[in-house]
């Protein structure tokens, strides 16, 4: 159990990333008062752990309605663990990320009212990484193993909420090169567990 406690609170660290969305957080409401970021850091977050528990309840009978074996969900989700991983090992920008310049530029453009929703609660919180992760650790394991998950995506929940709540704080202490230092440490544990992700797949579908 501590093993797969571990592992559940790895991948969904290094997924949600807390620490990287500080920057974005900080370029999204660049310009807005102390009131609103702290209310769209709370909201966003709220709406983005809604998004991934509901995902966690209903998620494995929305694949059986499409017809998806979890074995195949598990490649599938593997890979594109795997990708994301490659991306943030090399620094390249992600399908489920926003660099910060993007946030800048979106601010700027006065392209969101809400910044809450999106893109904070979907896609940067609540995006593909994130619940192919829920899907992936909810699906196969026991009520003990869910309620152990659900816990583990609680607590980096808050960590995300803090993260953001401090998020000029934390660019201070951190800086852009730490904050990138760390993203393709964790980018490399990602990898590791996104390959086992997908053998675990191969072997269940041919029984192994």
């Amino acid at each position: 159990m501590s093993e797969f406690v571990f592992n559940a609170f790895v991948t969904l660290l290094v997924v949600v990333d807390p620490l990287g969305l500080a920057p974005i957080f900080v370029g999204l409401t660049r310009g807005r008062s102390a009131g609103y970021r702290r209310e769209a850091a709370i909201r966003g977050t709220m709406l983005g752990a809604a998004i991934l528990f509901l995902f966690a309840f209903v998620g494995q009978t929305l694949l059986g309605a499409l017809g998806i074996g979890f074995p195949a969900f598990r490649i599938a989700g593997g890979a594109l663990l795997f990708l994301l991983s490659l991306d943030m090992i090399f620094g390249r920008p992600s399908g489920v990320r926003r660099t910060g310049e993007e946030g800048e530029e979106l601010a700027d453009e006065g392209g969101a009212d809400d910044v809450s929703v999106f893109p904070l609660a979907v896609p940067l919180i609540a995006g593909p990484g994130s619940l192919t992760t829920v899907l992936l650790y909810t699906g196969g394991g026991g009520t003990l193993e869910v309620a152990a998950f659900l816990g583990v995506l609680l607590v980096v929940l808050l960590m995300t909420l803090t993260s953001l709540l401090l998020a000029p704080h934390v660019l201070k202490v951190f800086g852009e090169t730490g904050a990138d230092v760390l993203a393709r440490v964790l980018g490399v544990l990602l990898a590791a567990l996104a390959v086992q992700f997908v053998l675990d797949g191969i072997k269940e579908s041919f029984a192994l």
